[in-house]
This record gives C-alpha cells, sequence and structure tokens, in this order.
C-alpha cells in the first residue's frame, strides 16, 4: 500500500466542520500526512499534535473517529506501526468521548481489526505487542480472542505473553481461572525471571505477575498461592514497565487497591498481610512498593491507619526506608502514636528527613512537635507548613465538629515566629504559613503585634491577614495607623479594606478606648470595596463579600450603585428585561461574582426583589458537570433569603437530581419552602450526595435539619453504614488529608445517629 492508497479520500472529508479538542478539525490533514514524513522530527511532532487533538487526555472527538483509518493503514503498510497501533488503542480504550454518538470511537478501531490483526503475526517483537494491546482494547471478543490464543501457544517474548494474557482475560474474564492455573500452578512455582519455556510450562516473570493482574481483575479468590507468587516477584514495577496498561503501572498497589475493593474482611487481610510481607522485603525497592501500597490502603481504607501503623514505624529505624516511610505515616494522624518516639529522634537531627519526621510529629502529637519546631524554625519549613494547616484560619467555610485544635501555643515557638518575622529571606509559603500559625493562636500572639507592623513593608500580603486576628482591641486603633500610613500601593484594595475593617469592628466601630473610631477607615474600605467592584477582576467576589459585611452602616447604602454595576450582562438582563444587555454565557468566576453580589444586596437592602432574578439566573446557567461550586453557592445564596427565597424551589428542586449539587439544593430548599418538602425525598437525596462523596458534610447539615426521627428505616441504615463501613467517606477540599476529613465526617455522623432511637452503639474511630 502507497502513501497514494493511504490518504486517497482524504482531502474529500469535511475536516472544518468536525471537531476535536481545540476546535476545528481543519489541521488533522497536515497531521496525518506527516506521520509518514521521512523526517522522524516532523512525524514525532504531528504525533504528539495528533494525541493532543484528537485523544486529548484520554478524551475523544467527532474528530477522532474520521481520522481512525489513516493511522491503520499506516500501520499496515509497516510506517511507525507500533506507534500507529498505540494511537489506535488508546483511542479505543477511551470511556470519555465527546462526541454526539457515544461508542463511534471504538466502532471505527473495530472496523479496522482486519489490518490490525495480521500485525499480531509480524516479525517485530514491539509491533506484536502494540497490535495485541489495541486489538484487545477493541473489546471485539468474538473477533479478537481466537487471534490472541493462537499467538499465546506460539509467542516466546515474555512482554508479548504478559500482553496476550492480559488481553484475552480483559474480553474473556471467565478465562482468567484457565491462566491462573496454567501460569501460576506447581509447574511455574519458584520459576526464574528468563523466557518462556514451551517443553516444560515454566513461564518468565512478566507473565506471572499478569496472570496475578488477571486474577485480581476477574475477582477469583486471593490464596497463599498467590501472596507468595506476588511477593516472590518484588520489585515489581520493572516488570511491567515495558506494559502498555497506564493503571497497571504500580503493580503491587493496584493488586492491594483490586482486593480493598471487594470490600469483605478476607480481601482487607489479604491486601494489610501482603503489605506487612512487603515492608519486611529484603529489597528496598520492593519496600518502597510496599510504602507505596500502604499510602493508598490508608487513604481508601478506615481500618488500615490502626492495622499498618506498627509495621509502617518499624521502618521508621531503617534509614534506607525512613523517607518512604513517612509519607504514609503522615496518613495516620494519632494512629501513628506508636512511631513518635522514632519521629521525635529523627526529627532532632537534621536536613530535610529531620524537617518530613517534625511534619509528621506536628500531625501526630502536636505537643511534643512544639519545643521542636521552636528550637530550628527557619530550618523546618515542612513543619511549620503542617502547623499552618492547624489553623482554623487555613480552611475556608464554617467551624465543624471534628476541626483539629490550632498547634499548640507556647511562648517559646511565639518568640521563633517573632525572630523569624524579622528576616527577609522568608519565602512566598513561610511568610503565609507564619501568619496562619499566628491567627490560629489568636490574642495569645499579641506580643508579635509590633513585630507584624515592622515586617509590613516586606510582608504585606501575611500581614494584613494576620493582624486583625491577634491585635488585641487595645491595640487596635495603633494598627490601624500604621495600615494608613504605610505605603500599600501595591496590595489589593480588598485586603487592605478587609483589615481595616475588621480592626475597626466592622465600620469604624471603636478604637478599643471606647471612643468612636474614625469614620476614614470606614471610607477606605468602602473606597477598597468600589475600587474593586469596577476593577471587573477576580477580586470582584471578595469585594462583594466585604460589602456584605457592612450591612447596617450608615454609608453601606452608597455601595448598591457599584454592586448593581458590578453585575454581569447576563445578571442585568435577569432583573431589567429591557436592558440591552446581551446576556451571553458567562465564566464560572462571573457566575460566582454575581452570587456574591447578589447575595451583598440581600445583606443591604433586605428586599429579595431584586436578588431573585440573579439567583435564578446562576441557577438556570449553571447546568452540568461543570459548575459544581457555582450551584453550591447560589443555592447557599438562595437559602439565605429564607422564605423570601421560595420561588426559588422549582429551580432547587431540580438539582436534587445532580449528586455533586444535591445536598446544597436540599439544604436549600428546608430553608426557602420548609412546610412544602417531601423531607424523605431530600434525606434521599443528601444521602446519595454522601454515597457518592460529592459534598458529604452538607449532606450532613441536611439530615440533621430533615431529623433522624423522619428518615425511614431504610435511611437510617445507609446512614449508619457510611459510619461503620471500611471505605472512606471523601470530602472534596481535603485532598491531601482523606482520613483525617473522613475522621470529622465519622464523629458528625455519629452524633447525629445517635439522636435517633434505631441507632445502636457505633464502632469507635
Amino acid at each position: 500500500m502507497d502513501l497514494a492508497q493511504i490518504f486517497v479520500d482524504l482531502d474529500t472529508q469535511p475536516w472544518a466542520e468536525w471537531e476535536h479538542a481545540y476546535g476545528s478539525a481543519d489541521d488533522v490533514p497536515g497531521q496525518l500526512r506527516a506521520l509518514a514524513s521521512d523526517d522522524a522530527e516532523e512525524a514525532e511532532e504531528a504525533l504528539y499534535e495528533l494525541y493532543g487533538n484528537i485523544i486529548h487526555q484520554g478524551s475523544v472527538y467527532e474528530a477522532t473517529a474520521y481520522a481512525v483509518p489513516y493511522p491503520a493503514r499506516l500501520a499496515a503498510a509497516g510506517i511507525r506501526p507500533a506507534d500507529m497501533l498505540m494511537l489506535l488503542g488508546c483511542i479505543a480504550e477511551s470511556e470519555d468521548e465527546r462526541s454526539d454518538t457515544p461508542g463511534v470511537c471504538r466502532v471505527a478501531v473495530t472496523a479496522q481489526l482486519p489490518l490490525i490483526l495480521p500485525l499480531i503475526e509480524a516479525t517485530d517483537t514491539a509491533v506484536r505487542q502494540a497490535a495485541v494491546w489495541a486489538a484487545a482494547r477493541t473489546g471485539a471478543a468474538e473477533q479478537v480472542l481466537p487471534a490472541l490464543r493462537r499467538c499465546w501457544e506460539s509467542e516466546l517474548d515474555p512482554l508479548v505473553r504478559a500482553e496476550v494474557l492480559a488481553g484475552t482475560a480483559w474480553l474473556d474474564p471467565a478465562g482468567a481461572e484457565e491462566f491462573e492455573k496454567a501460569v501460576l500452578g506447581e509447574k511455574s512455582a519458584g520459576a526464574g525471571d528468563g523466557a518462556h519455556d514451551a517443553g516444560h510450562g515454566v513461564e518468565a516473570a512478566p507473565v506471572r505477575l499478569a496472570a496475578l493482574l488477571a486474577c485480581v481483575d476477574a475477582d477469583l479468590p486471593w490464596t497463599p498461592v498467590h501472596h507468595d507468587a506476588l511477593i516472590s516477584l518484588l520489585p515489581a514495577g520493572p516488570l511491567v514497565a515495558g506494559r502498555f496498561d497506564q493503571e497497571q503501572t504500580e503493580p503491587f498497589r493496584y493488586v492491594v487497591e483490586g482486593l480493598l475493593e471487594r470490600d469483605t474482611d478476607e480481601a482487607r487481610e489479604a491486601a494489610f498481610t501482603l503489605i506487612e510481607a512487603g515492608l519486611r522485603h529484603r529489597d528496598e525497592d520492593a519496600r518502597g512498593e510496599a510504602v507505596a501500597a500502604a499510602e493508598h490502603a490508608c487513604q481508601v481504607s478506615r481500618a488500615a491507619t490502626a492495622r499498618l501503623a506498627g509495621p509502617l514505624t518499624v521502618l521508621l529505624d531503617d534509614p534506607s526506608s525512613a523517607g518512604a516511610a513517612l509519607s504514609v505515616v503522615n496518613q495516620l494522624g494519632r494512629r501513628a502514636q506508636p512511631a513518635v518516639p522514632a519521629l521525635a529522634a529523627i526529627a532532632a537531627e537534621g536536613g530535610e528527613l529531620a524537617d518530613r519526621a517534625l511534619a509528621a510529629l506536628v500531625l501526630t502529637d502536636p505537643e511534643r512537635a512544639a519545643p521542636l519546631l521552636a528550637a530550628d524554625l527557619p530550618r523546618r519549613p515542612k513543619a511549620l507548613d503542617a502547623a499552618a494547616e492547624l489553623s482554623p484560619a487555613s480552611r475556608a467555610g464554617d467551624a465543624r465538629a471534628g476541626d483539629p485544635d490550632p498547634f499548640p501555643y507556647t511562648p517559646e515557638l511565639l518568640d521563633a515566629v517573632r525572630d523569624r518575622l524579622a528576616d527577609d529571606d522568608i519565602d512566598w509559603n513561610g511568610s503565609i504559613h507564619l501568619g496562619l500559625v499566628l491567627a490560629g493562636w489568636g490574642h495569645r500572639a499579641a506580643a508579635a503585634v509590633p513585630d507584624l507592623l515592622a515586617a509590613l513593608d516586606r510582608y504585606p500580603f501575611v500581614v494584613l491577614r494576620t493582624l486583625p486576628a491577634v491585635c488585641p482591641p487595645e491595640e487596635r486603633a495603633r494598627a490601624v495607623t500604621a495600615l494608613r500610613d504605610a505605603d500599600l500601593s501595591g496590595q489589593n484594595p480588598v485586603d487592605i479594606g478587609s483589615a481595616l475593617h475588621r480592626l475597626s469592628g466592622g465600620t469604624g466601630g471603636t478604637d478599643g478606648t471606647g471612643d468612636t473610631g474614625d469614620r476614614g477607615d470606614t471610607g477606605a474600605v468602602l473606597s477598597a470595596v468600589v475600587e474593586a467592584l469596577a476593577s471587573g477582576g477576580r477580586d470582584m467576589t471578595e469585594a462583594a463579600k466585604l460589602a456584605g459585611e457592612l450591612a447596617g452602616s450608615e454609608t453601606s447604602a452608597s455601595l448598591l450603585p457599584h454592586l448593581r454595576a458590578a453585575l454581569s450582562d447576563a445578571a442585568r438582563k435577569t432583573t431589567d428585561p429591557a436592558s440591552d444587555a446581551s446576556g451571553a454565557g458567562r465564566t464560572n468566576p462571573v457566575l460566582d461574582s454575581d452570587t456574591e453580589i447578589a447575595r451583598a444586596l440581600w445583606r443591604l437592602t433586605g428586599s429579595a426583589d431584586e436578588v431573585l432574578p440573579i439567583i435564578a439566573g446562576v441557577l438556570e446557567e449553571a447546568d452540568g458537570d461543570w459548575h459544581r461550586w457555582q450551584n453550591v453557592r447560589a443555592a447557599r445564596a438562595a437559602g439565605a433569603l429564607g422564605e423570601r427565597g421560595r420561588p426559588l424551589a422549582p429551580l432547587l428542586e431540580r438539582k436534587l437530581a445532580h449528586r455533586d449539587h444535591a445536598a446544597a439544593a436540599a439544604l436549600a430548599l428546608l430553608a426557602v419552602d420548609p412546610a412544602g418538602q417531601d423531607r424523605v425525598r431530600l434525606a434521599d437525596a443528601a444521602l446519595a450526595s454522601a454515597e457518592t462523596d460529592s459534598d458529604p458534610l452538607t449532606a450532613l447539615d441536611v439530615l440533621r435539619a430533615v431529623g433522624t426521627g423522619d428518615l425511614t428505616d431504610d435511611q437510617h441504615r445507609r446512614l449508619t453504614r457510611l459510619v461503620e463501613r471500611d471505605a472512606h467517606v471523601f470530602i472534596p477540599g481535603f485532598p491531601h488529608a482523606p482520613a483525617a476529613a473522613d475522621a470529622r465526617f465519622r464523629e458528625e455522623a455519629r452524633a447525629l445517629l445517635r439522636t435517633d432511637p434505631r441507632s445502636a452503639p457505633t464502632r469507635p474511630a
């Protein structure tokens, strides 16, 4: 097949009418032709561009299906066949199709099997392996399985055999048991890493590992034979380095994850036993793989943190494993108490490992960590970061049960922070972390006020946020004067206005002596809000929040025209249908700013008539998967209206069908129309939101508002299951501390269940 035949119909296709990841696909024909270029660099660039356009981050598009025949023809003609087959396999396996015809891209690759399947017998090993993988990804078992089974009988290369085994088991999961017996039976026990020996049935390590992974995928019982086989193959990572399945690049973790997902006591025990054996392995790389698996287990399994704390602690005594173990100990929190002596010993030494150990100690035993942090604060950035994360000022939203206490206050650590503020070499993150620690202590850190004011010219961003939290009433007048006199021309006016607002007690308030504060403070705050609202930038949302906080001041009404002017064209269209505003689609930041402006208008005027159409417009436009937080914020704004927000009920009811929006919408419905709600339906929506890890904490707020007495027996069982099950409940916004966030959820959920006489005592955390 020559190039003319390969591209014979390329230019007759309406590429400009089809879409790929970046819009019109009119650039695809040139990229497809360049794949056949004699210039290797040009061909490589074209392949890179095609991946970005038609298989962008795993997503496929309308144009993708029409592009498929050309790489298939190139592969059949021997032009970069392995690369072409990998491209086709990636297209076939995609589960994220951005076209109007679901499955069309996989169908397109399947249609090319007459060109792909013969390449399973190619002389080039890499081509055979890629052909096996691409063919299996089509899912066309009837066409592909016979070719794979023929290949299994004759293929000698371990990687190709592993790919054949994986592909066959993927197409026919029931056949995994056959491979288990053939590959992991007595004949294979203790086999070396050499190639397949057709005469004696001995399989190479990559093939045995592929068989183990297939057993996990097929949910076959995990027996001591499987356990011993996997341990004998460690470290397993190198055995899959040449494989194509990106989900199995960490095979030890993959096996543990698969076992934990079975959600049975037997499978959990098998996973934990496997991890423990790996942690004791003599090979350092094998122990590293076991640590990675342990970290995943602690992130997803409630039982893992208690079970693995001891074995992980032992690794801290081994210099070759201590670094890897520390990443998991961070996940254990208070469960890592057995590790405290080892952590403290490492933390007392020097270098990065000491800093990481102290960071773990901050989460495990903060009281013991505090003096160690004070003793060497400038050289402990990770530990300072961990201490800052405990500050209430680091957490968005309202305080909830289960929130950790701030990092312990000690005079020695306060002195260390004050000394550090005098330095001029603190990086951006370090300065923020210092401020968060101080803010967490509140007025106990009042002695640091002079140090913060002295650092105003060097770290203004941090000082503006920290000073109001630590400044006692008697120092506020001096602080306000210092802010007025400082050159803050380069700072965000909202930050300045917010600091002045908080320091002056709201809107001028008092100066701490009982006298009325200078009204100039209010003027500065108002000016900051007006400036930010007029900017049209990202500060508009924060400016609107600050405007709402000024409700009740004598001059806050002057902000109303500025808030209205800051509304988007689309929002103004909802409030004034006669407006000539375009009402064009809004970005997420614009939707958020319109919502916050509506809340400010409500707080300043107390009139729902103006804000109802604004919130309604956001709820109508923010639809689908891409507007999660916009829906949540708009629902909260609706709920803030109370029963004045009842006209929004139909829009909120529509949101109950989407798990990401359901809990916030249900809570808003209870606020805007409490008498008209089917509380069982709202509880169902909230539980679905928690069960899918969409918004579990808001779901608890809904259930608390509904009342446990109004839950059905089934709903009560579902809530109890969320508390008692082994799998963590994941809380959005806490990706780096899933166990701690889950503990917070369980504490609230247990408290809620205790109010219901149907509840039996729940197991302790």
